[in-house]
C-alpha cells in the first residue's frame, strides 16, 4: 500500500463518488472471459529490506570484480574518486535549464568549458553541450547537413556502429531522407572505391567512424576529399573519446558526433552516456542542441550565458534545429572535471596505455591455434576482432567462470565474419585478464 495509499474504507468512498458499489461493477463493461478471477501467479509482495538484500544478491551475481573486454560503444575506464564529490557541490546544482544566468554561473561555466576542451580535442571551431548520446548525434549529425546542403540523401558506412545506423533509420523514417551504406575492405576500412560509387549529387553527407566499430582507423582525410568533390558534407562519429589523446582529430571533416562516455562517464545498464556534436563555425547557425556563450557586463566583469539558443528550439518545433529540449548536463559537467584531472598529457598517456594493451592482446589472440585477428592492415585503437573454430557465445561462457566480460559476437550484424566477435582492451584490463581470455579460445 505505500505507493496507492488507499485504504477499504477510501476506495468505497471513490467508488460511491463515481455511481457504482463494487470493482467488479466498476469492470462490468469488460466482458467476464476477459477478466481474472483468481490470484495472480506471481510471487507475494516484499518488505522493503527484502527487496535491497534481494537486489544486492543480484548485482553479487553480475560484473563486480570482472575484467571487462566488452566495448562496442560501452567502454570501462577508470572514474577518478574526485568526480563524484566535485559533482555534488551546491555551484552546480539547478533544478531546470539555466535560463537565468544570474544563478547558474557555475553550471554555465562548466558548460563553457566543456565546449572549450571539446573543440581542442576535435580540431572543430565550436561544439555544443550536449546530445544524449552518439547515436542520437549521428541522425542529428545527418539533418544538419540535410539543412546545409539542401539535400536529402546520406551515404553511411557499415562499420559505423550498427545501433547508431539502427536510431538513424529509425528517426529519418518520415523524413524522406534515404541512406545508402557501403562496405568495407579486407583492411577493416570502408571500401573507398564503393563510396565513390554512392555519392552523387544528391547526397548530403558521408558518415564514418573513426575507429569504426570494428576499432579500425579510418583515412579520414580521403574519405573527406571523396565527399567534398561532389558537394556533400563529413559526419565523423568519434565513439571512443579517449582514442582523441593520441589518434589525429578528424579536422577535415565539417561535423563531429562524439560520445564523451568515455570521460568519467560510469557504465549504466544503458545510460546516462554524453553526445557531442562539433562543426565548423560557420555551419553554427544550423546546430542542434545548447551553446554556452562568454559575456562581459559594462563593468567588464565576465560572466556566461545560453546563445544562440532560440526560443524556437522550445515552443515553435517547425523552426526547430532540433527536437532536443534538454541536455546531459550533469554528464559533460562529469566528462569536463575528467578531461581536467588528466590534462593534455595524461589524455596522451591515457591512450597510449589502451593501444598498447590492445597490441598485446591482439598478438596474444593471434599466437593461438583456434583464433585469427582480422583487418590486420589498418592501424586500430583499443579494440579488434577476432575469428575463432568456437563461437564467441561458448568461449565468453567460459569466461564468465573467471571473471572476464569476453567480446561481442558480431553475427547478428556481420554474419559474412561467421565466428568473429568484437574485443576491447582500456587501461584496466590487466596482462593476466589477456592472456587468461586468448587461452580460453582454444579450451
Amino acid at each position: 500500500m505505500r505507493y496507492l495509499p488507499k485504504s477499504p474504507d477510501d476506495r468505497i468512498a471513490m467508488l460511491g463518488e463515481i455511481g457504482v458499489k463494487s470493482i467488479d461493477e466498476l469492470f462490468s463493461s469488460i466482458p467476464a472471459e476477459y477478466r481474472i478471477t483468481r490470484d495472480l501467479n506471481v510471487p507475494r509482495q516484499m518488505a522493503e529490506s527484502e527487496i535491497i538484500d534481494w537486489f544486492r544478491a543480484r548485482a553479487g551475481e553480475m560484473t563486480a570484480g570482472h575484467a571487462i573486454m566488452l566495448g562496442a560503444g560501452a567502454y570501462q575506464h577508470y572514474r577518478p574518486v574526485i568526480i563524484d564529490s566535485l559533482i555534488s557541490r551546491g555551484e552546480f546544482l539547478t533544478s531546470y535549464t539555466p535560463y537565468q544566468a544570474e544563478i547558474a554561473q557555475g553550471t554555465l561555466q562548466s558548460i563553457f568549458e566543456f565546449q572549450t576542451m571539446i573543440c581542442e580535442l576535435t580540431g572543430m571551431d565550436v561544439a555544443n553541450a550536449s546530445l544524449y548520446d552518439a547515436s542520437t548525434g549521428v541522425a542529428e549529425g545527418v539533418l544538419m547537413a540535410a539543412r546545409l546542403t539542401g539535400r536529402m540523401e546520406a551515404v553511411v558506412a557499415r562499420t559505423v556502429n550498427p545501433q547508431f545506423r539502427q536510431v538513424l533509420a529509425t528517426t529519418i523514417k518520415h523524413q524522406n531522407l534515404p541512406v545508402k551504406e557501403t562496405g568495407y575492405g579486407d583492411n577493416g576500412r570502408v571500401d573507398v572505391s564503393a563510396l565513390e560509387a554512392a555519392v552523387t549529387d544528391k547526397t548530403a553527407c558521408v558518415v564514418i567512424q573513426s575507429p569504426n566499430f570494428f576499432g579500425t582507423i579510418e583515412d579520414v582525410a580521403a574519405v573527406a576529399g571523396l565527399a567534398h568533390k561532389k558537394g556533400a558534407l563529413l559526419v565523423v562519429v568519434v565513439s571512443e573519446a579517449v582514442s582523441l589523446g593520441i589518434v589525429k582529430p578528424p579536422v577535415e571533416a565539417d561535423i563531429v558526433v562524439m560520445d564523451a562516455q568515455s570521460f568519467g562517464v560510469p557504465l549504466g545498464f544503458g545510460g546516462p552516456y554524453c553526445g557531442v556534436l562539433a562543426t565548423k563555425e560557420k555551419n553554427v547557425r544550423q546546430m542542434p542542441g545548447r551553446l554556452i556563450g562568454q559575456a562581459y557586463d559594462k563593468s567588464g566583469r565576465r560572466g556566461f550565458v545560453l546563445a544562440l539558443s532560440t526560443r524556437e528550439q522550445h515552443i515553435r518545433r517547425d523552426k526547430a534545429t532540433s527536437n532536443i529540449c534538454t541536455n546531459q548536463g550533469l554528464m559533460a559537467l562529469v566528462a569536463t572535471i575528467y578531461m581536467c584531472i588528466y590534462g593534455r598529457e595524461g589524455m596522451r598517456e591515457l591512450a597510449q596505455q589502451n593501444l598498447s594493451k590492445a597490441d598485446f592482446a591482439a598478438k596474444q589472440f593471434a599466437a593461438q591455434t583456434g583464433a585469427k585477428v582480422l583487418f590486420g592492415g589498418a592501424p586500430r585503437f583499443n579494440e579488434f576482432v577476432v575469428q575463432t573454430k568456437d563461437s564467441p557465445s561458448s568461449i565468453n561462457e567460459r569466461l564468465r567462470g573467471k571473471k572476464i566480460v569476453g567480446g561481442l559476437p558480431l553475427t547478428e550484424h556481420y554474419p559474412e565474419l561467421g565466428n568473429a566477435a568484437l574485443w576491447c582492451c582500456t587501461e584496466t584490463v590487466s596482462k593476466e585478464n589477456i592472456e587468461t581470455a586468448a587461452k580460453a579460445v582454444n579450451a
